[in-house]
Formats: structure tokens, sequence, C-alpha cells
């Protein structure tokens, strides 16, 4: 039953996700942020200042550090929004951009908003090394100064965590999933990938925007697919690679690149979309947040998604179509299993459901656009396929989770 109070999707955009060291590496997040949200606009001719907020997520504040602070009222500016637009960044790691479709959620149910843009964007290989204060400011007067990489480990290690890689793949053992098991996944996600773009379900004008990347004197760089996906792995290949930081199963292979790319969704009540005369693209039913042991990151997806069910009274088998997002096969594999209450044909049948046109690790993780984009992913195959419900949901550092769903058709 449709409701005036409904929260309805009405435009759903990213850039095309480049590689650690592709074409991309140079360009400041922030301004593929602008690219996204200015798409996500026009795509349905809506004039900026009907929108009443812009959250946008963004994790690695080293990368945009020279530009200072508010990357989303920088952002919501340099795109031609009036003055009096109200942004907010969001920094809860991988989850920020999802996190942004929720506060959005809320503000529209609340009756505080009527229209609010949620986005995100990173760029991993725009990532300075950094000298800390302790090293140069207040530091050495004479010789050599070192310089830090916040990329390594992610930084955790700096106050006692473990490095993500590491507990992911520690929490997959112990849960029965194998160094082999997170291999074929990941195989298996960049076959689904190449599949789902032959078939042309992913493509300019629906999930992605085309982008031109300037090269001074010489013609622009005109991107218009994923850079990261490579057709030629294999199983061999995937055995072949050596664990990182130390993790008994996470390699390069089983998880995703450092990569860049943005994404921007535009959700409005269903009375507004009305009155615009804007036809939804889907329909979000529920939020949901979670958090647990830092160690645990792997499980939370699939304490988010249970958190959401046993608050709407949705079953899982509800679902026609799942998105957990691969910040390591770890990931997806360990909050299946545990949907699937251990149950191994039951974990099979998830498998079966989920990122079914591939995922972060043959797409690619901008850590700040990831949790938007497995969202509109979800949305539009649900499009394809006449309709329906799904969930979608992503982990972030230190054991952080969001899980949300959305209904397309009646």
């Amino acid at each position: 039953m449709k409701n005036k109070d409904d929260v309805v999707i009405v435009s759903a955009v990213r850039t095309p996700f480049g590689k650690f060291d592709g074409v991309l590496k140079s360009v400041l997040s922030m301004d593929l942020g602008v690219i996204a949200i200015k798409e996500a606009v026009n795509r349905i001719n809506i004039d900026p200042s009907r929108v009443d907020e812009v959250y946008y997520g963004t994790c690695i504040p080293a990368e945009y550090a020279i530009y200072t602070n508010v990357p989303a009222r920088q952002i919501t500016l340099l795109a031609g929004f009036p003055e009096d637009n109200i942004s907010l960044t969001i920094d809860r790691a991988c989850c920020s951009s999802m996190t942004a479709l929720r506060l959005g959620y809320r503000a529209i149910k609340s009756g505080d908003a009527e229209v609010v843009i949620a986005s995100g964007a990173e760029n991993m290989g725009n990532v300075p090394l950094i000298v800390s204060a302790a090293k140069s400011r207040w530091g050495n007067r004479l010789g050599p100064v070192e310089m830090e990489d916040v990329l390594f480990e992610l930084g955790y290690s700096r106050k006692g965590f473990a490095p993500v890689a590491t507990d992911a793949g520690h929490v997959a053992l112990e849960y029965g999933v194998t160094r082999e098991k997170q291999d074929e996944w990941a195989v298996l996600s960049h076959q689904k990938y190449f599949a789902a773009h032959k078939a042309g379900r992913i493509k300019i004008g629906e999930e992605l925007t085309r982008i031109e990347i300037p090269q001074g004197k010489k013609d622009p760089i005109i991107m218009e697919r994923d850079e990261a996906p490579r057709e030629n792995v294999s199983l061999e290949k995937m055995a072949a690679l050596k664990t990182v930081y130390g993790s008994p199963t996470v390699t390069a292979g089983n998880a995703p690149g450092m990569n860049s790319g943005a994404s921007a969704m535009v959700i409005m009540s269903r009375k507004k979309a009305e009155e615009l005369g804007l036809e939804p693209l889907g329909q979000i039913l529920a939020c949901e947040c979670a958090a647990g042991a830092p160690k645990y990151m792997a499980c939370v997806p699939a304490k988010a998604i249970d958190k959401m069910l046993a608050r709407t009274g949705h079953k899982l088998d509800d679902m026609n179509i799942i998105e957990i997002n691969e910040a390591f096969s770890a990931v997806t594999l360990v909050s299946l299993k545990m949907l699937a209450k251990d149950d191994p044909k039951k974990w099979q049948e998830l498998q079966d459901k989920t990122n079914v046109n591939g995922g972060a690790i043959a797409i690619g993780h901008p850590v700040g656009a990831s949790g938007a984009r497995v969202t509109m992913a979800l949305m539009y195959e649900l499009q394809r396929r006449g309709g329906g419900i799904g969930v979608a949901a992503i982990c972030g550092g230190l054991s952080q989770g969001e899980a949300i769903m959305v209904k397309v058709g009646d």
C-alpha cells in the first residue's frame, strides 16, 4: 500500500570506479562528489534549491586535508547549490554513504525534510604521505624527516587495533569459511561482473554516469566503465597470492582494491515526488545500524540485517536479492552463513542471490561511496526483474554496520 509519507528513491547514480593507480589517481574525491550530486539532480531536472539537506560520506580525511574541512559544504557550493543549503559530512568508515541514506530517511520520516541527497566519495590513490607534527612542526631541525602512509593497515594498528584484513581472516576460519572458499567467491565476483556488463546491466544512463578526466593540452580521458575488474582471474592465480598483514586467509585477490569513485542518491517523500511529477525508482522500507566487538567486523552486516528484519516483521525468504558489500570475501560469506543459521543448503541459496552482478572485489571499494553503490545496485536489479524486495548491507572499520531494505513496484 502506497502512502504519502513513504520515502522513495527518485535518482541514483555513481561514477565509474577507478583503480588505485589508475586514471583517477590524482582527482580529488570532492571533485568526484560534485560530479555525482550534479548528475543526480540533473537526471530528474530538479532545482538544487529544492534539496533540503545533503549528507556526504567520506572516510580518509588525509586525502582532502590540504583543502581543510567540511567537504560536504564545499561540494554543495561547488556544485551550484544555494548558500542556504544544509549539509553534513559523515565518517562512519565504509558505512558512510549508507548512513547518509539512513539519516536522510529519518529526516523525511520525521517531517524535518522533504528532499535529501545521500552521497559519498573517496579517492584512495590520492591519499598523500604525511609528516606528523611531532616529527616536523615540533620535531627535527636537521636531517631527514620520516613520512607515514595513512593507508598502511588503514591506521588501525596505531591505536592497538588489528588490521581489518587480519580480523576478517581469523573470524572467517572461526566460522568455517576457508581460504579456498574465499578465493572462489572472489573469482565469481569478477565473472558475475563481466557477465552483467556484457548483458548491459551496468551501463551509462542507469547506474553509471560518464566522466571526463582533463589531461592538460591533450584530449580528456573519457571514463565509461569501472577500471578495476580483471577478466583473467582464476582459482590458480588466487591460490598463489600471499596473505596480507598476517591474515590467515585474506589476500589482495579476495579483497577489493583501494579505489576511487563517488555515488549519490536523491530521496524524498512520495508526496513530494508526486508534486514534482517524478516516478519513484524504488521505496526505502527500512534502515538499520549495528555495531559489535571490533574483531568481528565480518559479522556485522548479518547483525544489521537481523535487527532490521526483527523490527519490520519481514523474513529473509521475503528478499528476492541481497547485496552485502565485499569488504573481503570473508565478510560476505561469514554474514551469509550467519543469516543461514549455519545450514549448508540455506547458505548456498543465499549465496546464489547475493551480489548477482558482482561486488566490490571486482567493481572496487571507494569506501565513502560504497554504501550507496550497493543500494542502487540492489534497486536497479529489482527493476530489471519487474519488482520485488531486497536488502543491502555493509560493514565498516572496527565493526560497524548498516542495512537497508528497498522495494520496487507495488
